[in-house]
């Protein structure tokens, strides 16, 4: 068998260019291809990115408009915990009933727990009151309640003059001062919010 110098110089040249075709086409697809390949990737992912920031950009200007949105948002959303509060507190709702009480001039006898009743995003906690006082208070103090803040409906209003209080239904009597001149019962219920969970049990009634 003859050795690569017994070749002619053209045979020579031949198997030179095509070795060096071979070795090139291997280099191709082994390196340079899976660079090309991921130069492209990269490129695709850049323009990707360009775009996306393109689109972020229109909203800049509006970015400002956005933070006063979200401002508006977060006061309304405090405004309305104040309105319907998340979580059931009893004695902060007998405190302000107890305060209006005493700015309209009255006597707040018993608050009495009735059984809560859960709705689908919010409960009802009623309460049974029982007043007296003179008769323009008495009207001022339902007015105060029928302006608060947070919500609180009145509701079975039982009215009578201290002579017959037991035509308003209640529970005791009382030495009434001598500026009192009516009586009344009635069902104060406030409403908190929640997340579709019942609360676990009705508060404990207060006298």
């Amino acid at each position: 068998m003859g050795t690569f110098t017994d070749l002619s110089d053209i045979k020579q040249w031949g198997i030179l260019v095509l070795g060096a075709g071979v070795l090139s086409a291997a280099l191709y697809f082994t390196m340079f291809k899976s660079q090309v390949d991921a130069n492209q990737q990269a490129q695709q992912q850049l323009d990707a990115k360009m775009r996306e920031n393109a689109e972020l950009e229109a909203y800049r200007p509006k970015l400002a408009e956005i933070d006063r949105q979200l401002a508006s948002l977060k006061q309304q959303l405090e405004i309305e915990r104040r309105i319907v509060p998340d979580e059931k507190d009893a004695d902060d709702f007998i405190r302000m009933m107890t305060a209006e009480a005493m700015k309209a001039g009255i006597e707040v006898r018993r608050f009495t727990a009735k059984p809560i009743a859960n709705k689908d995003f919010y409960t009802e906690l009623p309460f049974e009151l029982e007043v007296d006082g003179p008769y323009y208070s008495m009207l001022n103090f339902f007015d105060r309640v029928g302006k608060l803040e947070r919500i609180v409906n009145v509701s079975g209003l039982l009215v009578a003059t201290k002579n017959k209080p037991q035509e308003a239904k209640v529970k005791h009597t009382y030495n009434y001062a001598a500026g009192e001149s009516v009586v009344a019962t009635c069902t104060a219920t406030t409403f908190f919010s929640h997340d579709l969970v019942p609360p676990a049990s009705a508060p404990a009634a207060r006298r």
